[in-house]
């Protein structure tokens, strides 16, 4: 794995009223894996394999056990879809969020049968 922080992060506009700030870079190899932690202890794993990545960890096993839900989105202005993952005990802020933002949630996938 390399590692490289940017510091000072590099700052950007993303939808309507949030900025991100870009505060490092990961490379990873085939079978290396990064675990990514909430201030609660939660986890959301990203591991890299021959043929690309495993973007999330399985939806309705680890993600939940850790507290998360899956939601597929759709930012009714880009037209564009995202995954996202949401904190069990932060639901009304991700209604808020969707609202604020133009989103529609399309689907919860870690319901989905």
């Amino acid at each position: 794995m390399k590692l490289k922080v940017i510091d000072p992060p590099r700052e950007f506009k993303a939808g309507a009223s949030i900025i991100i700030k870009d505060c490092a870079q990961i490379e990873l190899q085939p079978d290396e894996q990064v675990t990514f932690l909430t201030e609660a202890g939660a986890e959301y794993d990203v591991a890299r394999k021959i043929w690309g990545y495993y973007a999330t960890p399985s939806l309705n096993g680890r993600l939940k056990s850790n507290g998360f839900k899956t939601a597929l989105t759709k930012n009714t202005v880009s037209g564009r879809f995202f995954v996202m993952l949401v904190e069990d005990s932060k639901q009304d802020l991700f209604t808020k969020y969707l609202i604020a933002e133009n989103i529609i949630l399309l689907e919860w996938l870690d319901e989905r049968k």
